[in-house]
């Protein structure tokens, strides 16, 4: 059966190497997508937190203490980032360690926060009611954020799917049913120009997909395996179909 199978690509070498990257590229895809659902988590959680901050110090904590009950509070990618942060807080200023838990999260909203945070201080500025206002914004962002992303990751998959695997599947079955190779008909560099246009279709669809999410660098990961998919959709389709 594998024999078989690979007999199928011997008159297309370059789908056979695209095959092989794909799979590399598809490994080095996975850690973007992890190191971004880390991120969301921390930006979904960041206004409960501030909310709590803003609750304890108006109980009269001070604000390294409100941390530390957050700390112990949240039970995610956050509170475990902070209690990382506040032992670290010991051995150094609270300054130092409030920069150090912007610098883990990698996020840009709890950067701009941290760095709203260390402002206030220096300035004696009203904290409370600056988490307070920060909590009803980043609430506000995050909603608007998830919606946007909810709703375009369904055009972009649709994308996708209809341009690397409907659109193969539909050219080989009408290819394969008029023109089988059965009867005699001699399309073979017709099927090699059209595997080739496959493949930069679904190149196009993943560029278009990921600018769409604004995700480009990140989508171009998973480009060669579609890209293989689709050639293979339709390389295959039309020798199984037309034989």
């Amino acid at each position: 059966m594998l024999y078989g199978i690979l007999e199928m690509f011997r008159n297309e070498p370059f789908l056979l190497f695209l095959i092989t990257i794909s799979i590399a590229c598809a490994v080095g895809g996975i850690p973007p997508i992890l190191e971004r659902q880390r991120r969301r988590s921390i930006e979904n959680d960041l206004p409960a937190m501030l909310e709590a901050l803003s609750d304890s110090l108006g109980a009269g904590l001070g604000l390294q203490q409100a941390m530390m009950a957050e700390a112990e509070r949240n039970s995610g990618t956050l509170g475990k980032l902070l209690r990382e942060t506040l032992l670290e807080s010991h051995a150094s200023t609270f300054d130092s360690a409030l920069a150090s838990f912007a610098s883990k999260s990698r996020s840009p909203q709890v950067q701009r926060v941290m760095h709203l945070v260390s402002t206030a201080i220096e300035q004696d500025a009203p904290l409370q009611e600056i988490l307070a206002n920060m909590s009803r914004d980043y609430e506000r962002l995050n909603d608007l954020m998830n919606r946007r992303e909810s709703d375009l990751m369904g055009r972009a998959i649709l994308i996708i799917m209809f341009v690397s695997i409907g659109l193969p599947f539909l050219i080989a079955f009408i290819v394969g049913l008029f023109a089988p190779r059965s009867q005699g008909f001699q399309l073979e560099e017709f099927n090699s120009s059209f595997t080739l246009f496959f493949g930069a279709a679904s190149l196009v669809a993943i560029g278009v997909s990921g600018r769409m999410l604004g995700r480009l660098r990140s989508y171009f990961w998973w480009a060669p395996l579609w890209m293989a998919v689709s050639m293979s959709i339709y390389h295959v389709g039309v020798l199984v179909i037309g034989g």
